[in-house]
C-alpha cells in the first residue's frame, strides 16, 4: 500500500514532496522523485511529457499488492485511483468499460448492481483492473481464463504523450500484448471487459488426502468449471474447492458458518498461528496439522463474485509459477518430497489452480493449458530457501513466473519459455525506445 499523499507543484496532480511507497507485502519500497494524482487522462498524458523533458522514469502504481518490484520507480509514480468508475455498459456486445484505477471490487458490486458478470476472477479483489491484468492476475478455470484474456479493448497512453486505443480490430498487435503488459508499453487510462448476465455458482468445499487429490486431478478438473486446492505442507491433507454454475437460489454460508471459516480461521486465528510459527517455528508442522484438518466440508450458493473471492488480510509473499498441466502433478510430488525431508517450516498452504490456453502475448497461459503452484511465507519470515527450492522444481518443468509474484529468472530465462517473447519486446523496442517506462525488474526479465 502506498503511503504517497497528492499535492500541487507546478502541475495538476504533482505532489509536494517524495514520500516513501511500499507494496501491500512490505518487502518492496521505492521513494519517487514525485507523486502524481491525475483526475483527467489529460492530466495523465501531461504528466508523461512533463516526465519524459526532465529526464524521468515513469510507472503506474494501483494497490501494490504484486510482490515484484515492477511498478517500483525513483522517477514520477502515477497513483490512477481518481481515474475510476465505470465508462459504459454496451448489453449487446457483452461489455464493460471501465477506468484503469477501478478496484475490482466496486466493479464487481457496480456489475452486480447492473445485472452483470465477469466470467472468471481472482480469490481477492483489491486490486485496480490496470495493475490486475497488467500483471496476470487470474482465477481458476477449466474453459475460462485471466483477466487479461477477457479484455476486448484498452487505451494506453504511450511515451510520447499519445493516446492509442487497442482492440482486435485497431492496432491488433498493441492489443494482443498490452493485455498483460507488465507496465512496460504504457500507461493504461480504460480497459473494456467481457461481461454477462449474473448467474450463481454453488461451491463444494471439501478436505481431501494429498495421495487422493493427486490420482484424481485430472477427474476434478474435467468434471468441474473452476477447481482448486490447497495442500497443507507437512501433512497429506489438502482442502478442495469445486465451484459450478447453478440455477440458484442464492444459499450463502450462514453468519457463523461464514464467520467461523473466513474470519476466524481464515484471518484471526490464522494470523495468531502464523505469528507463533514465525517466532517458535518447531511449532509449525503441528499447527499444520491442526489446521488442515480444521476446514469442514461445506457447500453454498450466490453471485460469482461472492463465491470467487475471499478476504485475505493476513500478510505473506508468494512465489507462483505457470506449469504445463499435464506436468502439475509431478511437479507437486516433487514439492512435497523436498518439503518432507528439509528442515523448512512452511506455515501457509500451497495452491493449484488451473486456465486453458488463451492468446495474450505474455500471459502465463499462452498457448498452452496451464495449472499454476503457488507458494507462501508468512511476511516477515525467511522465504529465500523455500522459495529457491520450490523454483528449482518449476523450472525443470518449464515453469512461467507470475510477473506480479517473486521469482528470480532472466529474459534468457523467460524468452525460452515465451514463444512470443521476442514479438513482445521488439513491440515495447517501437513504442519505448527510451524506456521511459523502465525500471530495474523490467530491465531483468525483459532485457535492455
Amino acid at each position: 500500500m502506498g503511503t504517497a499523499t497528492a499535492g500541487q507543484s507546478g502541475y495538476a496532480g504533482a505532489a509536494r514532496t517524495p514520500a516513501t511507497w511500499r507494496n501491500w507485502a512490505g518487502n518492496v519500497s521505492a521513494t519517487p522523485a514525485r507523486v502524481v494524482t491525475p483526475t483527467s487522462v489529460g492530466e495523465l498524458q501531461e504528466a508523461v511529457r512533463r516526465a519524459a523533458e526532465d529526464g524521468l522514469k515513469v510507472k503506474a502504481v494501483g494497490t501494490g499488492h504484486s510482490f515484484t518490484a515492477a511498478a517500483a520507480t525513483d522517477g514520477v509514480l502515477i497513483r490512477p485511483q481518481s481515474l475510476a468508475g465505470i465508462r459504459s455498459v454496451d448489453r449487446a456486445a457483452g461489455t464493460v468499460t471501465v477506468a484503469a484505477g477501478t478496484v475490482l471490487k466496486e466493479l464487481n458490486q457496480a456489475l452486480a448492481r447492473e445485472g452483470l458478470s465477469l466470467t472468471n476472477m481472482g480469490d481477492i479483489m483489491e486490486q485496480t483492473v490496470s495493475g490486475a491484468t497488467s500483471t496476470g492476475t487470474h482465477g481458476t478455470g477449466r474453459d475460462s481464463a485471466s483477466l487479461s484474456a477477457q479484455i476486448r479493448g484498452l487505451e494506453l497512453v504511450t511515451a510520447d504523450g499519445r493516446l492509442l486505443a487497442c482492440s482486435e480490430k485497431e492496432n491488433p498487435e498493441v492489443f494482443a500484448a498490452a493485455r498483460l503488459g507488465i507496465g512496460a508499453l504504457g500507461i493504461l487510462t480504460s480497459v473494456t471487459l467481457a461481461v454477462e448476465p449474473i448467474f450463481f455458482l454453488t461451491a463444494r468445499e471439501e478436505p481431501m488426502s494429498f495421495d487422493r487429490v493427486t490420482v484424481e486431478f485430472d477427474e476434478h478438473f474435467a468434471e468441474n468449471e473452476h477447481f482448486e486446492f490447497y495442500w497443507f505442507p507437512h501433512t497429506g491433507n489438502c482442502n478442495t474447492k469445486r465451484n459450478n454454475r447453478s440455477q440458484g437460489p442464492a444459499a450463502p454460508p450462514g453468519p457463523v458458518s461464514a464467520w467461523v471459516e473466513d474470519e476466524l480461521l481464515s484471518n484471526g486465528l490464522f494470523q495468531a498461528v502464523n505469528s507463533l510459527g514465525r517466532a517458535v517455528p518447531a511449532t509449525v508442522p503441528g499447527i499444520a496439522r491442526i489446521a488442515s484438518r480444521a476446514l469442514s466440508a461445506r457447500t453454498y450458493t450466490d453471485i460469482p463474485y461472492k463465491v470467487f473471492t475471499s478476504p485475505r488480510r493476513v500478510r505473506f509473499v508468494e512465489m507462483e509459477y505457470a506449469l504445463p498441466r499435464e506436468r502439475v502433478v509431478e511437479a507437486l510430488r516433487e514439492l512435497k518430497a523436498m518439503v518432507d525431508r528439509s528442515d523448512l517450516r512452511v506455515s501457509f498452504p500451497v495452491e493449484v489452480r488451473t486456465a486453458p490456453a488463451d492468446d495474450v502475448t505474455l500471459s502465463t497461459a499462452s498457448g498452452r493449458e496451464t495449472a499454476y503452484v503457488a507458494v507462501h511465507m508468512y511476511k516477515g519470515t525467511p522465504y529465500q530457501a523455500y522459495f529457491t527450492a520450490a523454483e528449482r522444481i518449476f523450472t525443470a518443468h518449464g515453469g512461467r513466473p507470475h510477473w506480479g509474484k517473486v521469482h528470480t529468472r532472466d529474459a534468457e530465462y523467460l524468452a525460452g519459455v515465451y514463444p512470443r517473447f521476442g514479438e513482445f519486446t521488439e513491440l515495447r523496442d517501437r513504442l519505448d525506445p527510451d524506456r521511459l517506462f523502465g525500471n530495474d525488474y523490467l530491465r531483468r526479465v525483459l532485457g535492455s
